[in-house]
């Protein structure tokens, strides 16, 4: 079976400027290079063209954090695949749990919104994860199982197209951190599923996305099921980054 290639994308999230995104890209793009895994920046909305016209021609891909699942209409605020394609944007997160808990997105949406992407040539990032609650109670596997198979079952065949990235809930942005043999255990059963669905998808990427930096980014990739992070804090330092992106490498 041919080796997945590596996948290290950032989550700025609701950070940055004009300024401050000069600053970082210009730090991240001195120190990329030509790396062996492929590596992207997920950056707000308003900030598509600037790093569009940024990281044109170098190795850095262009991500989108979220998308519509309509085509266009009357949907204001909303952001479509199509005008995504108008800025070079080659991935787009969706189903992140922050959309999920603080903007009421179902696993029908999400999945809606995968397909949505996919559909316009966008790479859909399905986010997948657990509260502590649901971890404390046993049901992990169950619930992202059924998360991910919300999307699987709409995509069908289009499933070939997607990266996943697990994101225990608890572990974003509360600098806790799966151990490596936990979040390997969920990556495995996720891995499961996918094949299931038929080898086409088992061999798609599955990101980490829970507090990874640059201090546990080595021993989390070399889990033999977690192809990659989805970055968030470390994503907006420029050295830290490029060291998850080293260690991927």
């Amino acid at each position: 079976m041919q080796q997945r290639k590596k996948f290290v994308a950032g989550n700025w999230k609701m950070n940055g400027g004009l300024a401050a995104n000069t600053a970082l890209l210009d730090g991240i793009l001195a120190g990329l290079g030509s790396p062996a895994c492929t590596v992207a920046a997920c950056v707000p909305a308003p900030y598509l063209a600037q790093v569009s016209a940024r990281v044109a021609g170098s190795a850095l891909a262009l991500g989108a954090q979220d998308v519509s699942a309509f085509a266009s209409g009357a949907y204001t605020g909303e952001v479509s695949a199509a005008m995504l394609n108008d800025f070079s944007v080659s991935y787009c997160i969706v189903g992140h749990s922050e959309r999920r808990q603080h903007h009421g997105e179902t696993d029908a949406t999400v999945a809606a919104k995968a397909q949505a992407a996919l559909r316009a040539g966008v790479t859909p990032i399905v986010c997948v994860g657990e509260t502590l609650a649901q971890r404390e109670a046993g049901t992990t596997e169950a619930v992202v199982a059924g998360q991910l198979a919300a999307v699987l079952d709409v995509l069908g065949d289009e499933a070939s197209g997607i990266v996943v990235a697990y994101e225990p809930v608890w572990a974003i942005g509360t600098g806790k951190t799966a151990s490596p043999e936990q979040a390997q255990s969920v990556h495995a059963h996720l891995r499961a599923r996918m094949a299931a669905a038929g080898p086409a998808v088992a061999a798609r990427p599955i990101l980490y996305g829970g507090s990874m930096n640059a201090a546990n980014a080595a021993q989390l990739l070399t889990q033999p099921d977690i192809d990659g992070g989805l970055i968030g804090g470390a994503s907006l330092k420029a050295a830290d980054f490029l060291a998850i992106v080293s260690a991927a490498g």
